[in-house]
């Protein structure tokens, strides 16, 4: 007899067997599908989209626009260069040399002759002494002298070697005042120096001065005065006195200065120094030396001396000049005219006023306002040509006893 209940059995287990291998496939597909379009679609789209942006945008507009304005401005600028420093070159060119005898102090001159020197390019060699052995110098050296230029102390010692000079050019002597250059327009004036009497402020009033260099041979200053006859600018205010006073009138003021004891110093520093401590009451110097105590050194108020420029005139207010020249056997007159030039400019006229407290010979530079103003000064009607004469006043000071034969 068939049994159903077998045969039903094992087709239930076929169909149940059937139905479990259909549903493994199916999972299969599941998995299969979703990872392929995840993998696919959204790598692709983002790799091709950014990096094709990203080379158009950026490297396109960096590249080409400013690369080229750069290029256009370094021409620009190397053109612009490259002719200033040409310029510039031909200017500072070296130019030679140039020998200068000075009869004023390497102190008081040396610094602007370097500066000179250092603004031209030329070669300065600088021979320094006394103005009155500069002259004798070049009198013995003759047409034979190396000297390109002579830079005195005073007139006096140029114009004894006036035969040895050249004609200056109308540019150099233009901006120079008639009284403080030539007359024969060999030499011109640099700077100005003024003949004072230097006090002191404890012992002696203003008003109590002299008003004439004669007004010292009274008795009430026997033993309170000093003087430097050595000194060229002593003796230039003597030459001063020969021309307006006479040989004779001269004479009797020197002997009546030795009368009335008068104190003799080497130069006029010491007088300056004397009156402020109270060793004398009356020096006969330039003017600017009080300023190496009372704005050099800062002493103001404490150094008690001062300057007083006589009222009444005469030889004992001439304002003399540091004259320059060149000598006519120069055989660097190109660069001497420039020395020349640059000592009559504002540059070295403002060294000279600040620095040593002399006075300005040209227009636009100003002085010290404890300096008196130049036009306030009573200046003797004399031509400087004329003081020429410095040995016959060494020779009148030995004559009355002021200097030793």
């Amino acid at each position: 007899m068939f049994n159903y209940k077998k045969y039903y059995l094992f087709f239930s287990m076929v169909l149940l067997l059937s139905f479990s291998f259909a549903c493994s496939e199916a999972q299969e597909i599941i998995k299969e599908v979703p990872v392929e379009v995840i993998k696919e679609v959204p790598v692709e789209v983002v790799k091709e989209v950014q990096v094709e942006v990203e080379k158009v945008v950026e490297v396109d507009k960096i590249k080409e626009v400013p690369v080229e304005v750069i290029k256009e401005v370094e021409v620009i600028k190397e053109v612009q260069v490259e002719k200033v420093v040409k310029e510039v070159l031909e200017i500072e060119k070296p130019a030679g040399k140039l020998v200068v005898y000075s009869g004023r102090k390497e102190s008081l001159v040396g610094p602007i002759i370097e500066q000179f020197q250092s603004m031209t390019g030329i070669e300065v060699e600088v021979n320094y002494g006394t103005s009155t052995e500069i002259a004798s110098q070049l009198m013995l050296e003759g047409d034979k002298s190396p000297a390109d230029v002579f830079y005195a102390q005073d007139p006096g010692a140029v114009g004894s070697v006036v035969d040895m000079l050249a004609p200056l050019s109308v540019d150099i002597l233009e901006p120079i005042p008639d009284w403080a250059k030539s007359d024969q327009g060999k030499w011109v004036g640099v700077t100005g120096r003024a003949r004072v009497l230097v006090y002191n402020t404890d012992n002696v009033s203003p008003d109590d001065l002299p008003l004439t260099l004669n007004g010292l041979c009274d008795e009430k200053w026997k033993g309170r005065m000093g003087w430097a006859p050595t000194n060229s600018s002593f003796q230039t205010m003597v030459t001063g006195m020969r021309q307006i006073w006479g040989e004779e009138k001269t004479k009797e003021w020197i002997e009546c200065m030795i009368a009335n004891e008068v104190a003799v110093y080497p130069k006029n520093t010491p007088q300056v120094e004397a009156a402020g401590k109270s060793e004398i009451d009356i020096g006969l110097v330039n003017h600017y030396y009080l300023y190496k105590f009372v704005l050099d050194a800062g002493e103001g108020d404490q150094f008690k001396a001062r300057n007083h420029h006589l009222l009444g005139g005469g030889p004992g207010s001439l304002v003399m000049v540091s004259p320059v020249a060149i000598l006519s056997t120069s055989e660097n007159k190109s660069n001497a005219e420039q020395f020349v030039t640059f000592m009559t400019s504002k540059i070295a006229q403002n060294y000279f006023v600040n620095n040593i407290r002399e006075y300005p010979l040209i227009e636009g530079v100003k002085t010290h306002p404890l300096i008196t103003p130049m036009g306030d000064i009573k200046q003797p009607d004399i031509n400087l040509s004329e003081l020429a004469d410095i040995e016959g006043s060494a020779k009148l000071l030995q004559e009355a006893g002021a200097l030793p034969k």
